[in-house]
């Protein structure tokens, strides 16, 4: 009885060992999670007073975190109105004139002397429109246009782009912009004469539509004789005008026809022909811009009075004046004009300043280069007009 008794306590004591281990593995480890270190991830700032006028505890962001980079105090300013622009210099037989610095130009804005901040030393390819007149009055002298045409395409480096647009009373855009020479001397073939003179839109093209989408130095060198006949959306003045706002260098190449216009003696000589009118006709010359209704410039001549020949040569030389460029006689050296041309689109010197006086919106500013050098030409436009933003002329 007593071993039973034994036997007894001994099993109690077994199965509480058991229930015991038991109970250890089924209970979850609880882990005492470790005190921040102070500053870690959020930082006190004073209480705040909320509505019920209990106080809250605000948080907010340490350095450790993404935030908005605060601005200092000094705001940076931009400058809008720096003037630069392209400076030919030339000797006496057409040829760039190397080597000069800084020091030797001077800058004047209507009179007053600038401080030049701006100055370099610029070659780089160009573009090139060439612009060939086809009107009734250069049928005569069409092949030596084109030519001459040709002839300027051959003094150009393989890295130079030139547009073909020839026009009579309609623009023709003969050739885009390429560098291939094969290309461009069929376009120039291509062009062949027509009916009227719209001189003065085909400027108005060039300068509106295609010298716009033209990046780097560009410039136009036009074949004609100056005389307009058909132009009615634009004129002498408003063509003028916009060479002054333009980054663009004209070069005129002048060819007089008026032998052959009658103007100094006997002869026939070309005609515009007549087109049929009637319902058709008129609204041809409506949607193709033959028709302008209320305004515009109506030449009215013919081109065959010494008047109208005056008048286009002073109106080439002011297209190349305002421009910065230079005006020919085609009856000159053409192969060593186009040479001179070449190298000045070529090689230019780039020069910017600050004016002294800014000036209001639509001023027109005068502009006078002068080199301190014996015998030698300033090619350089001779204005600006005031804009909303910084004046930057061709070549920069």
């Amino acid at each position: 009885m007593k071993k039973f008794g034994i036997f007894l306590a001994c099993l109690c004591l077994l199965t509480l060992s058991v229930v015991a281990q038991s109970s250890r593995a089924t209970r979850p480890r609880i882990v005492t999670a470790p005190t921040p270190p102070p500053d870690s991830t959020t930082a006190k700032v004073p209480p705040v007073l909320k509505d019920d006028n209990r106080t809250a505890t605000q948080t907010v962001p340490t350095a450790t975190e993404d935030l908005p980079v605060e601005e200092d105090d000094e705001v940076i300013r931009v400058e809008t109105n720096l003037v630069t622009f392209p400076v030919s210099v030339i000797d006496r037989e057409g040829r760039f004139v190397s080597g000069l610095q800084k020091g030797d130009f001077q800058i004047f804005e209507n009179g007053i002397e600038q401080k030049i901040e701006d100055f370099a030393t610029v070659q780089q390819p160009f573009t090139v429109i060439l612009l060939i007149d086809v009107s009734p009055s250069t049928q005569f002298q069409i092949e030596e246009i084109q030519d001459a045409a040709i002839a300027f395409v051959d003094q150009l480096r393989n890295e130079d782009k030139v547009l073909v647009i020839s026009f009579d009373e309609r623009v023709n855009v003969l050739s885009q912009a390429t560098n291939n020479r094969a290309a461009l001397r069929s376009a120039i073939r291509r062009a062949q004469f027509g009916d009227g003179t719209s001189l003065y839109e085909a400027v108005d093209y060039v300068i509106s539509r295609e010298l716009q989408r033209i990046e780097g130095r560009k410039a136009v060198v036009l074949f004609t004789d100056g005389v307009d006949t058909t132009s009615r959306r634009a004129n002498y003045q408003s063509t003028v005008l916009k060479t002054e706002e333009i980054d663009a260098l004209f070069y005129p190449i002048r060819y007089d026809t008026s032998d052959e216009m009658m103007i100094n003696g006997g002869g026939n000589y070309p005609q515009p022909k007549q087109r049929k009118k009637g319902i058709g006709g008129i609204f041809d010359d409506i949607l193709n811009g033959g028709i302008v209704f209320g305004g515009g410039n109506q030449s009215g001549g013919n081109g065959s009075t010494r008047a109208e020949y005056e008048t286009g040569k002073k109106y080439l030389e002011e297209l190349a004046r305002n421009s910065g460029g230079r005006n020919f006689e085609a009856n000159n050296d053409l192969n060593a004009a186009f040479s001179g041309i070449a190298e000045e689109l070529r090689r230019q010197y780039s020069l910017g300043y600050y004016p002294e006086k800014v000036g209001q919106k639509g001023e027109r500013k005068q502009i006078r280069v002068r080199v301190k050098r014996p015998n030698v030409v300033v090619r350089a436009k001779n204005s600006y007009i005031v804009g909303d933003s910084d004046k930057k002329f061709a070549g920069k």
